[in-house]
C-alpha cells in the first residue's frame, strides 16, 4: 500500500508498505479520507517529541470496511466508517470508569513517543480496534466525518464544563478547535459566545459559525470588554484553546468569580498562572484530554448540521501532494486551515 511516511524531521516521503496485519478483534480500514491536524504539522519538525521518525502520522480520518478479524461480527466490508484516534485498553482503572481518555495503556494512531510506534492513517490501509470503530450516518460524507475527531475534543471539553443555559462563554483561541468549541457552547445552552483571537480572518470565521462577539487583544481590552458586557462580572466559563501563556492569562482575567476555565490547548508544556487571581476569586481550572465516548453524539451532530465544518476544511488532497500541503502548513500560509488528504 501507499502511505505518506515521516522518514526523518522535515521530509516527508510517499513510499510503499506493507498492509497493516489485523487480529481477531480488529478492523483493516480503507481510507477515503484524513486531516492533516495541527499536532501533525508540529511533528514534522520534532517539536513535540511524540512523533519519532520512521512513523505514518494521521488520526482524524474516515473509510470503508476492508477487512475483519476473526472475532468481528457486527462489521461488513464496505461499511462506510470513523474511528477514535485513542486506542484504549478497556482493562484498565480508568476504562472500568468510562475515563478511556486517561487509559493506562493509551495509544494514539500516527504517534511514536519512544515506547511504543502506531501507524496512522496516511496510507491507503490502517488497522484499529473493533471497539473503536463507529458507523457513519447516511449522508455523512467521509471528508466531514474526518473531521469527527476534532470535533469530538471540543464537545468533550465543552462537555466537562459546567455551562448552564444562558450563559456567557468566552474562548480564548480561534483555530480548528476553537471554532468548534464556540459551536459546541452554542449547542451546550450559552447565550452569548466571546471569541478572542489574533487573527482577523478567524475572527470572522468565528463570527459565521455563531460568535456573538469578536476580540482581537492587539487592539481590545478583552478583560475590560468582557466585563463591561456582562455587567461588570466577568464571563461565566472560558475555554483556552490555545496553551500559552498570554490566552491562559486573558480567560482568567475575563472570568467572572467562581468562573471556570477549562484547558484544552496544549502547545507550550508549561505557562505561568497568575496564582492569587485564581485562588483569591476561587476560579476553577479543568483540564481537557482527547475524548472519551463522544463519538456517537459528534457523528450525530455533523449529520444534522448542528456543527459545521464545511467552512473550516481549505482543501481536499490526493495523499501525493501531502508533503506540498504540510508544507504549506508548516509555513502558516494565511487562510489555510483544515486540509483533507485522500489516499
Amino acid at each position: 500500500m501507499k502511505a505518506l511516511l515521516l522518514k526523518e524531521y522535515m521530509k516527508l516521503e510517499l513510499v510503499q508498505m506493507p498492509e497493516p496485519e489485523i487480529g481477531p478483534h480488529d478492523v483493516l480500514v480503507r481510507v477515503k479520507a484524513c486531516g492533516i491536524c495541527g499536532s501533525d504539522v508540529h511533528g514534522l519538525d520534532g517539536s513535540t517529541g511524540r512523533r519519532l521518525p520512521p512513523i505514518v502520522m494521521g488520526h482524524e480520518a474516515a473509510g470503508a470496511v476492508a477487512g475483519m478479524g476473526a472475532q468481528v461480527k457486527d462489521l461488513k466490508e464496505g461499511d462506510r466508517v470513523t474511528f477514535d484516534s485513542t486506542v484504549w485498553c478497556g482493562a484498565c482503572f480508568y476504562c472500568r470508569r468510562g475515563q478511556v481518555n486517561l487509559c493506562d495503556d493509551r495509544q494514539v494512531l500516527g504517534v511514536s513517543p519512544g515506547e511504543y510506534r502506531r501507524h496512522g492513517a496516511f496510507a491507503e490501509y490502517v488497522a484499529v480496534p473493533r471497539r473503536i470503530v463507529y458507523p457513519l450516518p447516511e449522508g455523512l460524507s467521509f471528508e466531514h466525518a474526518a473531521m469527527t475527531e476534532a470535533v469530538s475534543v471540543a464537545v468533550h471539553g465543552v462537555g466537562i464544563t459546567p455551562v448552564k443555559l444562558g450563559d456567557t462563554a468566552m474562548v480564548a483561541g480561534s483555530g480548528m478547535i476553537g471554532l468548534l468549541v464556540i459551536q459546541a457552547l452554542k449547542r451546550a445552552g450559552c447565550g452569548r459566545v466571546i471569541a478572542v483571537d489574533i487573527d482577523d480572518a478567524r475572527l470572522k470565521l468565528a463570527a459565521e459559525l455563531g460568535a456573538d462577539d469578536q476580540l482581537n487583544p492587539k487592539t481590545v481590552d478583552v478583560p475590560a470588554f468582557v466585563r463591561e458586557a456582562t455587567r461588570g462580572r466577568g464571563a461565566d466559563v472560558a475555554v483556552e484553546v490555545v496553551g500559552a501563556t498570554d490566552p491562559l492569562v486573558t480567560a482568567l482575567r475575563s472570568l467572572r468569580k467562581g468562573g471556570a476555565l477549562t484547558l484544552v490547548g496544549n502547545l507550550s508544556p508549561q505557562v505561568e498562572l497568575p496564582l492569587q487571581w485564581v485562588v483569591t476569586r476561587e476560579v476553577r481550572l479543568q483540564g481537557s484530554c482527547a475524548s472519551a465516548g463522544e463519538y456517537p453524539v459528534c457523528l450525530e451532530l455533523l449529520a444534522r448540521g448542528m456543527i459545521r465544518v464545511e467552512p473550516l476544511i481549505s482543501a481536499v488532497a490526493p495523499l501525493e501532494e501531502g508533503a506540498a500541503w504540510f508544507d504549506r502548513l508548516y509555513r502558516r500560509e494565511p487562510n489555510l486551515m483544515k486540509v483533507i488528504l485522500q489516499p
